[in-house]
């Protein structure tokens, strides 16, 4: 087999990791929101709870995943953030108790967080000098796309067929074709360099002072894409969009990512690493508008278009700004601190947006929380000069 090729089936397998940590553990809820919300009769604030939750535990996993990597070794870390991550997903099947559902979300949202970063950082090394890098993190960064097609499709007929009750269902479903993913995964992790495996160095204060532009911009992106992403299916559902109508927003919605995935590498290749964030903040930004400026199903499939060919970007900008910028040895602990400030955000987001929508009565009052945050995370990335200047 050639290199190439050799390459590229390492980086589908770690692809799984995306996957599992954000199709089926972070974008899932958001189809199985509305039944949730239905059956357990919640506000928008305890719905936007449940993924500040996540957020919370994410941000105790990206603190921790260096660390981790440190003793475990990046490959045995990341496979062990997906195994409890499909644990988690298979407990949320189990229970209704808003509490315990608080704690499985929390802790999920950690063992996602060693998942996602690591497997980035793997991906991101598979092979770094020959050119073919973020060839590499776009199949990585696209798993995470992949896994919301998938749960396009699986999750929707659960839900038409058992009604608010099929929620359950929903959560065993993606625990299950997150077990399965362990497979693919790890023996991608079989298969890695031995450099993608090498233990990862720290991240010294002055380069992280130098990064700060980064930090607040990426911490902004957090806010705003993850309000749009936990709301959107239920203002879709206002606008008159019953089960297979929001399934196939949410497929086009994954299959825009994936491909918008391929081309935003091609262009953020071309783009001086310090503007690649501050571009896709701006792109998301008008992905957001269409559905807030005129409600209703077709504005929805544009923004399905605009705004899933163009989330995922994002945290792919961050990982080709690292590697492009910093010495191989600072890539692992820069991405795990870059995405403490991204799930502060991610934590914030939600509840606020959830907020303003139970304050107005109106969840399209609180989507706009994601524009606003998005303007402002372009604005705070746009400073990011070079870490030797």
């Amino acid at each position: 087999m050639s290199a190439g090729r050799h390459d590229i089936r390492v980086a589908l397998g770690l692809a799984t990791g995306a996957a599992v940590a954000l199709g089926f553990s972070r974008f899932a809820y958001a189809l199985l929101l509305p039944p949730m919300r239905e059956d357990l009769a919640w506000s928008y604030v305890q719905a936007g709870a449940m993924n500040t939750a996540n957020g919370a535990g994410y941000i105790v996993g990206a603190a921790t995943a260096a660390l981790a990597a440190e003793r475990l070794g990046i490959g045995r870390a990341f496979l062990a953030g997906m195994a409890a991550s499909a644990a988690v997903l298979v407990a949320s099947g189990l229970t209704g108790d808003f509490h315990a559902l608080v704690a499985l979300r929390t802790f999920g949202g950690a063992m996602t967080a060693f998942a996602f970063i690591l497997g980035a950082s793997l991906a991101s090394a598979v092979a770094p000098t020959s050119g073919r890098a973020g060839l590499m993190v776009a199949i990585y960064i696209a798993g995470g796309s992949g896994g919301i097609v998938a749960s396009g499709f699986v999750l929707p007929p659960l839900l038409a067929a058992f009604g608010p009750p099929g929620w359950r269902a929903g959560w065993l479903a993606m625990g299950g074709l997150a077990l399965a993913a362990l497979v693919p995964a790890a023996l991608a992790v079989r298969r890695a360099p031995a450099a993608a495996l090498g233990q990862p160095g720290r991240l010294p204060l002055s380069v992280a002072w130098a990064l700060w532009p980064s930090f607040a911009g990426y911490a902004l992106f957090g806010a705003g894409y993850v309000s749009y992403m936990t709301f959107i299916i239920v203002l879709v559902r206002e606008a008159g969009g019953g089960p297979w109508a929001t399934s196939g927003y949410w497929v086009l919605l994954g299959v825009s990512s994936i491909a918008g995935t391929f081309l935003w590498s091609r262009h953020l290749g071309r783009t001086r690493a310090e503007l690649g964030p501050a571009i896709v903040s701006g792109a998301l930004l008008l992905g957001a508008l269409p559905v807030l400026l005129a409600p209703g199903l077709p504005a929805a499939y544009l923004s399905a278009v605009l705004f899933g060919g163009t989330f995922m970007a994002g945290p792919m900008a961050i990982t080709m700004l690292v590697r492009r910028l910093l010495a191989p040895a600072q890539a692992t602990a820069a991405l795990a601190s870059l995405t403490v400030a991204f799930a502060l955000g991610q934590a914030a987001g939600p509840i606020a947006s959830g907020y303003v929508s139970d304050l107005t009565g109106s969840i399209a009052a609180g989507l706009w929380l994601a524009p606003v945050a998005l303007a402002a995370s372009a604005g705070a990335a746009a400073f990011q000069r070079g870490v030797g200047s």
